[in-house]
Parts: C-alpha cells; sequence; structure tokens
C-alpha cells in the first residue's frame, strides 16, 4: 500500500483553519481518583469555548455518559454528540490524525495503534476503536501503519518539520521491534515529514513517557515555544534546560534556524503527595481562539500575555486547570483538530 507522504497527504500544524475538533466525553472517575466531580463541568467550559470558533464533535457512548453531555452542551450550536463508547477521554491519544491532501484527492486520517501510554492504564479496546468510527463517519481513507504512536507524542509545523520525544517515541513500551531509524521512517511516510527533532525527556509527573506538548510546540513555521523552570532545585529544571540547549540548536526542513520563545513553568502542584504534570504548553490552538490551562499561579499571566503576542490573531482564553490536571493531561490531550 502505499503511504500518505507518496500520494502527497500531510499532517498539517494546527494553527491551520479546522473544520471541527473531535473530544471524547469524560466518565471513568479512576481517571480522576477521588476528584471527578469537578470534571465534567471543565469540559463543558471548553466545548463552549470551542463551540463560538468552530463546530465541536463528542464522542459520548452509552446512556448515562449521553445523558450528562447533551444536558451539559448537547443543545449549543455546532455541537454533535456520537453515540460511541470510549475506555477514557484522551481524544489527543487514541483519536484520529486527520491529513489534509492535494486538491480532488479522497480525504484521509491515520489510524495508529493505540495503547494507553505503554498499557498503564486497561481496558484501551474501545479507546483503539475510534479512528476506526471516526473515518467510517467523516467518509475518509483511513491508513494504518500497525505501530503505537499516540497524538500528544509528536508536533509539526506542517511543512515539514515534527517535533518528539526519544523518551516516549523509543520507549519499550510502546514499539520494541522498531529502532530509531525505523521510528523515524514511519514518521516521514505517514506525516510527510523531512526533518525529525528529537528532544530527551518529560516534566515530573507526566505519565506519557515525555509528550511533546508538555514540552515544547511549535506556533509558526519556524517559531517553537519551551517549557523552562527558573528553580535550579526543581526536578524539572535540568531535563527542560537540555531541551531548551537542543532546541536552540534545531534547524527547520529547510535548515533554517529555529526561533524559540520560552515559557515559564507555574509553581510545583500537587494532589496529596502526586506532584502533578502542571504546564502551560498543554495549550489548544482553534479558530479564532487558542486555549490555555492556567492553575490559579503567578505565572499564569505571563503565559497568556506570551501566547498572545504568538498569535495576534487569535483570542487567548484561560481555563482553570488544576482540577483537570489530576487526571494528568490537560487542554491539548483531549482535543483533536479536524482541519479543513
Amino acid at each position: 500500500m502505499q503511504t500518505p507522504a507518496a500520494l502527497g497527504y500531510r499532517f498539517p500544524a494546527e494553527w491551520e483553519p479546522h473544520a471541527a475538533t473531535w473530544l471524547s466525553w469524560p466518565h471513568n472517575p479512576d481517571t480522576w481518583p477521588g476528584k471527578f466531580e469537578p470534571i465534567p463541568a471543565v469540559w463543558e467550559e471548553l466545548v463552549r469555548t470551542l463551540a463560538e470558533f468552530e463546530p465541536v464533535h463528542i464522542l459520548a457512548g452509552g446512556e448515562s455518559v449521553m445523558a450528562d453531555a447533551q444536558r451539559r452542551v448537547g443543545q449549543l450550536q455546532n455541537v454533535t454528540l456520537h453515540d460511541v463508547p470510549t475506555n477514557d477521554c484522551w481524544a489527543r491519544d487514541h483519536g484520529a490524525m486527520f491529513l489534509t491532501g492535494p486538491l480532488g484527492s479522497e480525504p484521509a486520517l491515520i489510524d495508529w495503534g493505540y495503547n494507553a501510554w505503554g498499557g498503564k492504564y486497561p481496558p484501551f479496546d474501545l479507546d483503539d476503536q475510534v479512528p476506526r468510527y471516526v473515518a467510517e463517519y467523516t467518509q475518509r481513507r483511513r491508513f494504518e501503519p500497525g505501530i503505537i504512536l499516540e497524538g500528544g507524542a509528536i508536533d509539526v509545523n506542517g511543512l515539514g518539520a515534527v517535533l518528539t520525544t526519544e523518551q516516549c517515541l523509543l520507549n519499550v513500551n510502546r514499539n520494541p521491534q522498531l529502532t530509531r531509524p525505523e521510528v523515524e521512517r514511519y514518521l516521514r511516510e505517514y506525516l510527510n515529514v523531512k526533518k525529525i527533532l528529537w528532544l530527551g525527556g518529560g516534566i515530573v509527573g507526566d505519565d506519557t513517557d515525555g509528550h511533546i506538548d508538555e514540552l515544547a510546540r511549535f506556533v509558526g513555521p519556524r517559531t517553537v515555544v519551551a517549557a523552562v523552570e527558573d528553580d535550579p532545585t526543581d526536578a524539572n529544571y535540568a531535563p527542560l534546560a537540555e531541551n531548551l540547549e537542543r532546541l536552540r540548536s534545531f534547524t527547520d526542513q529547510d535548515d533554517q534556524s529555529l526561533e524559540i520563545v520560552t515559557l515559564p513553568m507555574p509553581m510545583p502542584k500537587f494532589f496529596g503527595e502526586h506532584r502533578l504534570p502542571a504546564c502551560y504548553l498543554n495549550f489548544y490552538v482553534a479558530n479564532g481562539v487558542v486555549i490555555v490551562p492556567t492553575f490559579n499561579d503567578p505565572a499564569d499571566s505571563l503565559a497568556l500575555a506570551t501566547l498572545g503576542k504568538l498569535f495576534p490573531t487569535r483570542q487567548i482564553r484561560g481555563i482553570h486547570a488544576l482540577d483537570l490536571i489530576w487526571g494528568l493531561g490537560a487542554f491539548h490531550c483531549i482535543t483533536q483538530q479536524q482541519p479543513s
């Protein structure tokens, strides 16, 4: 079978125009042990915000899940609910990865394998079927590489460069049969990228083994925003400093230098004794708006202002995410864009 790249498809940058955003409605109390009650309201605020700017599709399978989603957001314009069951709510990682193709080409998406971040949270059989349903619903060709890859593990500029991490994509709990060059070949053939930019590892509390959407993100063709920790005694200081050093040495697909902009880390956040992966990099870029996790932290205002300068044509909306982050993810983790 010909690969997407061979056929002229590519995985577009998140800031390119969207046809819709896809989410999965939260329903698994084990994802937020002892703190599930406020979580659906976070989704409600997110969906109400997104629906101002673009259509929203929500997987809400099962009677009680559908009833909750229907009561909170089902009557909103621009919102479509789907009676499709999921094991959990992390649509970035278990959702379809939509492609754009040459004029006149058949709409397409990628259906990567999904194993709940290296088998950490079984069962995940329903989540692994989500791209198949989305392909049928949107009438898209479905490319199936046959390897594990989560959407939060990669970030692209849409022109041929991809950011990722060694800790995640080279982890033995994902694709132990693949060498680094083989992983790179899959990225080139399915995302249509030419340059793979490898960072090291992730932040404390991140159970994804170093997803890039907690560390560094493209915000323009050659501009990357990166998380930094200013406190040398903090456990995140060294890994983020190493990532920043690598970023400053990278070039894009045309061997042009990258512009690196830094975002501060919030002060350490805990639930009991557990340090949470609180980070401003888990923002989501939609049509006309950037949705940013905030934490009632002194750094919130600087993070919002910095992203405002980077996305001057979009509104910047901060949504409180301290409850959400106890599930070990934020707004980028729960959204998946469908490009126009």
